[in-house]
C-alpha cells in the first residue's frame, strides 16, 4: 500500500472518529455576565421611602445545589447528555450580580455595617438545552434587622428562554444571566419585601 494511500485511510479514520466523538464538552468554563435585556426593560419599579433610603447589606448567598459545578445540561441527544461545568464561585457570582442588580433598582447596598441585611440560598441555578435554551434560578431569602429580627423572608426566583446555536457557551452565560436579572427584578417588584423596609 503506498504512503499517498495510507495517509488518505488514516485522514478518513480520524475525521470518522471526530465525527463520531461529538463537540467538545463544556466543561470549567467561566462564569460570565452577559444579559440579553436590562433590569429597566424588564418592566417600571415604584421604589420609595425607606426602601431607597435604607442601608442595605447583602450577605454572600449560601450554595445549596447538589452539584456546585454543574450549571447546564444539553439534552438534544437523549441517547448522551451534554455537561456543561463552571470553574467558577457560583455563590460569588450571583452575589455580586444581585447586589448589582438590587442597586440599579434603587437600593442603598453598602460593604458595611447597614440598617438590613440580606441574606439566603441559591436552591436552584441551571439551563436546560432541548429545542431552546431554558434556564431557572431559585433563592430563598432573608431579610434582617439591625438587631437581627427577620422582618421578611420569601422566594425570589427568574426564568428565561431563548434559541441559539446547539450547546454554545454563550447562549448558556446569557440565559444564565438573564434569569439573574429577572429574579432581581421580581424580588425588587414584590411589594412584601420593599414593604418590610417599613419595619426598621
Amino acid at each position: 500500500m503506498s504512503h499517498r494511500i495510507l495517509a488518505i485511510l488514516c485522514t478518513t479514520l480520524l475525521l470518522a472518529a471526530g465525527a463520531t466523538a461529538g463537540p467538545k464538552l463544556l466543561e470549567n468554563i467561566p462564569l460570565v455576565w452577559k444579559p440579553t435585556d436590562t433590569l429597566g426593560a424588564l418592566g417600571p419599579l415604584n421604589l420609595s421611602g425607606p426602601a431607597i433610603s435604607t442601608a442595605l447589606h447583602v450577605d454572600l448567598l449560601v450554595d445549596t445545589r447538589n452539584n456546585p459545578s454543574l450549571v447546564a445540561e444539553n439534552h438534544e441527544n437523549s441517547d448522551r447528555v451534554l455537561p456543561v461545568t463552571t470553574s467558577g464561585d457560583v455563590a460569588a457570582f450571583v452575589t455580586d450580580h444581585v447586589k448589582e442588580q438590587l442597586h440599579i433598582g434603587g437600593l442603598n447596598i453598602v460593604d458595611g455595617p447597614a440598617d438590613m441585611t440580606l441574606s439566603g440560598e441559591i436552591r436552584q441555578y441551571f439551563v436546560t438545552e432541548t429545542s431552546t435554551y431554558h434556564s431557572e434560578l431559585s433563592l430563598v431569602l432573608h431579610l434582617k434587622d439591625a438587631q437581627g429580627k427577620e422582618v421578611w423572608s420569601g422566594a425570589a426566583a427568574g426564568a428565561a428562554d431563548r434559541f441559539g446555536r446547539s450547546y454554545k457557551a454563550e447562549n448558556y452565560y446569557e440565559t444564565l444571566s438573564d434569569a439573574l436579572l429577572r429574579a432581581a427584578h421580581n424580588l425588587l417588584a414584590n411589594p412584601a419585601f420593599t414593604d418590610a423596609f417599613q419595619s426598621r
